[in-house]
């Protein structure tokens, strides 16, 4: 398999989440060995953060890169999954500000607009990172992610919460590009009402709404319409999880399983992965 770009320029447009204000992407092609780049193109100097783990300077809601001087940006894994999926290997994302759009709070806007842009293959072979042996990183508190060798990539995820419409919900299987939009990329963040009102009233997630999460409030989906898809909680965990993987800087070969984790369980377990050589080789497909 080669290394893929986008066969043209493409722009994306939304509200973020924590500024109300909208968010400007646009995706160019890049040259091979070129990797996933995000250019900060309202500041001074432009400056260019890459997609990877190293890079990655919270994850508290969110995966956020920063490039050490305080320039960052946030919210990239929705759109980093859809990459990932459609095996984009090298691309140049300049955005307007500090956070990417929320769009409907689901990684489907991203996909469909890749999908009507599509890829062109490039003439070097792709690298992956190949999982050697198991590796896990656990909190202490009840959740963890772990990732061991397999041919695929794949995902064994569950989650327990303790609210009545949500409780337990587990996905497995392998990340093809069917079953991630089908299944996967159109699943929304979720969050409580009360969250939703208490971070208001800090004056947070501005951009917030019902068009860009799924609202729970005691027994009942505030949504209209409810979940889109069985287990849509589950599934958005997987999305992130998907966005989180790719920042290793290639797909990665390997069996993913985690349990009620997040973003910074995903980037602990890539710091883990990558702290020994033995644990990972990185090959081309």
């Amino acid at each position: 398999m080669k290394q893929h770009t986008l066969a043209r320029g493409t722009e994306i447009r939304g509200i973020g989440l924590h500024s109300g204000c909208e968010s400007v992407l646009r995706l160019h092609p890049a040259p091979v060995g070129y990797g996933i780049v995000f250019k900060r193109v309202d500041l001074p100097g432009q400056p260019e953060i890459k997609a990877l783990y190293t890079n990655v300077v919270d994850t508290r809601n969110c995966t956020c890169l920063g490039d050490g001087r305080g320039n960052v940006v946030s919210t990239v894994e929705h759109l980093m999954a859809a990459l990932s999926v459609m095996n984009i290997d090298n691309l140049l994302i300049e955005v307007n500000g500090p956070e990417m759009p929320i769009m409907d709070g689901s990684a489907l806007p991203f996909w469909e607009a890749l999908q009507a842009v599509q890829t062109v293959e490039q003439d070097i072979p792709r690298r992956f990172v190949r999982v050697l042996r198991p590796v896990r990183f656990e909190d202490g508190n009840g959740a963890f992610a772990e990732l061991a060798p397999a041919e695929n990539f794949s995902i064994d995820f569950s989650i327990d919460f303790p609210s009545p419409v949500v409780g337990h919900q587990e996905f497995s299987g392998t990340i093809t590009a069917g079953v991630f939009q089908k299944e996967i990329a159109p699943c929304r963040t979720f969050c409580e009402k009360a969250q939703v009102d208490y971070l208001q009233s800090l004056g947070l997630i501005k951009g917030g709404s019902l068009d860009n999460a799924v609202v729970l409030d005691g027994e009942k989906i505030l949504n209209e319409g409810g979940f889109r898809v069985a287990n849509e909680c589950v599934n958005h965990k997987v999305i992130d999880a998907v966005g989180d993987m790719y920042t290793a800087g290639h797909q990665v070969l390997g069996a993913l399983r985690a349990s009620k984790s997040g973003h910074y369980h995903n980037n602990e377990l890539l710091k883990k992965l990558f702290s020994d050589t033995a644990n990972y080789e990185i090959v081309e497909g």
